[in-house]
């Protein structure tokens, strides 16, 4: 059966690695146009998030909440939106809107902040209301983002022949010994994530195809990380 199996191992070839370290975020800007004018028995304009809290945001990354703008029991005309405050921007509509008695309009604010810290803002939405302008208020705190914890993505070509699944090793020696086997037992895809690697070292890797009398095949070609 090992001879057998020796005439898989061609087919199992290592074809990638991929080194995946973090992620971020990103904002999008609210267009406005001339602010509007309430008066004095015009309709109400509602926002559903008076006070609009974040919370903790690592710097680098982002946030998002979704509130609405309702009006009452007149039209609204909403002719323009302004906002203040570090790392905030709003979007979600465009300007001028009019709504209908008890119509709602969704908005999205973001929240990626720069520095660490509390951030104190507000939205000011203009409108013909008689509560012109509606205020809803933004709060949010900018942490220390953690560092990247990096890993590595391997995939490979399937065998030509029936097997159960593969096994992934890993060394710190070109060319082997490779002491590490990352899966603790054979795996029925062909790819595999590598969460337990270290900056600063270089990673050797190879694949095994194991059969369905647990044969398994001899290593694949090896595929190189260099973790930064």
């Amino acid at each position: 059966m090992v001879g057998i199996m020796s005439r898989y191992c061609p087919a199992l070839v290592l074809v990638a690695a991929t080194l995946l370290i973090g992620c971020g975020g990103g904002t999008a800007a609210l267009k406005t146009s001339p602010a509007g004018n309430g008066s004095a028995g015009a309709g109400q304009l509602s926002v559903s998030l008076s006070t609009i809290d974040f919370g903790n945001v690592a710097i680098g990354s982002s946030s998002t909440r979704t509130g609405t703008l309702t009006a009452g029991t007149s039209a609204v005309a909403i002719s323009s939106a302004s906002w203040s405050g570090q790392g905030y921007s709003v979007s979600g509509f465009r300007f001028p809107v009019t709504l209908t008695a008890g119509q709602s309009v969704p908005f999205t604010v973001t929240f990626a902040p720069q520095v660490t810290g509390t951030a104190a803002g507000r939205i000011l939405f203009i409108s013909d209301s008689s509560n012109s302008p509606t205020t809803a208020t933004l709060t949010g705190t900018g942490t220390q983002a953690k560092p990247a914890v990096p890993s590595v993505t391997l995939s490979w070509n399937p065998s030509s022949s029936p097997v159960i699944g593969y096994n992934v090793y890993r060394g710190t020696t070109s060319g082997g010994p490779y002491p590490s086997r990352l899966t603790s037992s054979p795996q029925p895809t062909t790819s595999f994530v590598d969460n337990t690697v270290a900056s600063g070292v270089n990673y050797y890797y190879v694949a095994t195809a194991v059969d369905q009398d647990s044969v398994e095949s001899d290593y694949s070609n090896q595929i190189t990380a260099l973790i930064p």
